[in-house]
């Protein structure tokens, strides 16, 4: 088996369900007691946040590529960024490994095409909102026809359409959302999970 490096502590609360899910993914798979190969760097958030905050992200990706780094050298053959949020600085990280760095955001688009998502919604942070990162690279890897900006009261949002689904995504962000869309909330820690079952 080989071993999957998970980057951590952004939060720990967040992490935690990525380590259960990649443990889930494996036992499934193998049955009995099996468990995944996992080595995860744990970083301390509110050294991270006080970086975003000071819009220094370019010191967060060298903190992350650090710690990429550390998990490949102790064997990792691949890494993930527990994240969404970080992985603003995903390339600037992946440029620094041997090893594949599995993007959740391009997980997250596969698994929505081979479910045939109509409508899926995903809560969160404003960084992740508002900045390209997520937008762009969702809309590429789910051969979007358009990418619009809307404004639902004081917060953007973003609205994506699939040519072959007809698919519409909206992502809105993880504070200040209606009652009725924190009703609709979906996660999806689970194609990242199985994109790490897979390449390890």
């Amino acid at each position: 088996m080989k071993t999957i490096g998970l980057i951590g502590g952004m939060s720990f609360e967040s992490s935690a369900v990525y380590y259960r899910q990649v443990n889930e993914a494996v036992r499934a798979r193998l049955g009995g007691l099996a468990s995944a190969e996992v080595l995860m760097h744990s970083v301390n958030f509110e050294e991270i946040v006080a970086l975003q905050k000071a819009g220094r992200w370019d010191l967060a990706a060298k903190r992350l590529s650090d710690v990429a780094a550390g998990l490949e050298r102790a064997g990792a053959t691949c890494v993930l960024i527990c994240t969404n949020t970080m992985h603003m600085v995903a390339d600037e990280v992946e440029a620094g490994l041997n090893v594949p760095l599995i993007n959740i955001i391009d997980e997250t688009a596969l698994a929505l095409k081979a479910g045939g998502a109509k409508r899926p919604l995903l809560l969160a942070t404003r960084y992740t909102m508002e900045q390209p990162f997520y937008a762009e690279r969702m809309s590429a890897m789910a051969s979007t026809s358009w990418c619009q900006t809307q404004t639902a009261g004081p917060t953007p949002m973003t609205s994506f359409s699939t040519n072959s689904a007809q698919a519409g995504c909206w992502i809105t962000p993880a504070t200040g959302s209606s009652p009725s869309l924190r009703r609709q909330r979906q996660t999806a820690p689970t194609a990242s999970s199985s994109a790490a079952l897979k390449s390890a």
